[in-house]
């Protein structure tokens, strides 16, 4: 006798890449996950999961019993998402991950803006500025900036919002200087903030509004993954920084912080969605991936 349940522990065993891991994000005893795979071998006759202590793979059999399972465990999740959407209220789990600038900056007035209008959707954030890949993960979505394409994948990608990085300074920091900064040699040796922690020298690529290109190579007295950090530090006469035009917007309305050659943008990002399949989005995660898509461009201006 099929048990769909077989089905759905194998599959989120090859996701996660392992028992363990399974386990972990379905918290649940490994023993149970294991118990229905052996059970689903066992049935049909053929090894699909190759294990040892320090390897995971699937066997030919495994890779083509994969495809077929994940179309049946989407299947479920349509079917439920059918009856689902009937409902009145909007209900469900949404588990999402992001950069800590794109949570701190952008994300936190739009997830308590959705919770406040579909307060039965439960949504759990994760929060790292480490790559991760969605799957093997468990989320239902992940929101990654990128300046180049993303490699074209089975990942369903959506389009969330374009933000220009910009040059910041104090008004202390700026009237201390001897001179008005007025074109991008006039940045060559200043003091500067640089984002990401693991290179001494960096380059800001200026690129003003009619096209034209300079790049000047800096060495940041400070260095940090955390935009906050940065901010603040500008803030309080560090240096010139380069960030989102969103991370400093208040600032730069009261004054604390004022945009440095306004002409020119240090980089030109896009945030962008990625969800697993077309068929295994839940109606919660396809509400709460359209209501970011539809408010977040206001927000990262």
């Amino acid at each position: 006798m099929i048990d769909i349940n077989d089905y759905f522990y194998f599959v989120k065993v090859v996701e996660h890449q392992g028992y363990s891991s399974a386990s972990k994000a379905l918290n649940i005893p490994k023993s149970k996950i294991s118990r229905h795979v052996a059970k689903l071998e066992e049935r049909l006759g053929q090894r699909l999961l190759q294990r040892t202590s320090r390897h995971f793979n699937t066997t030919e059999a495994g890779d083509a019993f994969y495809l077929c399972a994940r179309k049946v465990i989407d299947a479920m999740e349509v079917a439920e998402n059918a009856v689902l959407e009937k409902s009145d209220t909007l209900a469900g789990t949404v588990t999402l991950s992001s950069s800590v600038g794109v949570a701190n900056f952008l994300l936190k007035d739009l997830v308590t803006g959705f919770s406040d209008e579909h307060p039965d959707v439960v949504i759990r954030q994760h929060v790292s500025n480490d790559y991760v890949d969605i799957i093997p993960a468990g989320f239902d979505m992940v929101i990654r900036g990128h300046s180049a394409s993303l490699p074209d994948s089975s990942y369903i990608q959506k389009k969330l919002a374009v933000v220009e990085w910009q040059l910041f300074a104090s008004p202390s920091f700026l009237s201390a200087l001897n001179f008005t900064i007025r074109t991008p040699d006039d940045l060559s040796g200043l003091k500067s903030l640089g984002f990401g922690w693991q290179s001494k020298e960096k380059t800001w690529t200026l690129r003003h509004v009619q096209g034209e290109q300079t790049d000047i190579t800096y060495t940041p007295g400070l260095c940090s993954d955390d935009m906050w950090t940065l901010k603040h530090a500008s803030e309080h006469g560090g240096g010139i920084v380069s960030l989102p035009s969103y991370v400093c917007k208040e600032e730069v309305a009261n004054g604390s912080l004022i945009r440095v050659l306004p002409e020119y943008t240090t980089a030109n990002a896009q945030l962008s969605i990625l969800l697993p399949s077309r068929t295994g989005v839940s109606e919660a995660t396809r509400a709460f991936s359209t209501y970011l898509c539809e408010n977040a461009p206001a927000l990262a201006k």
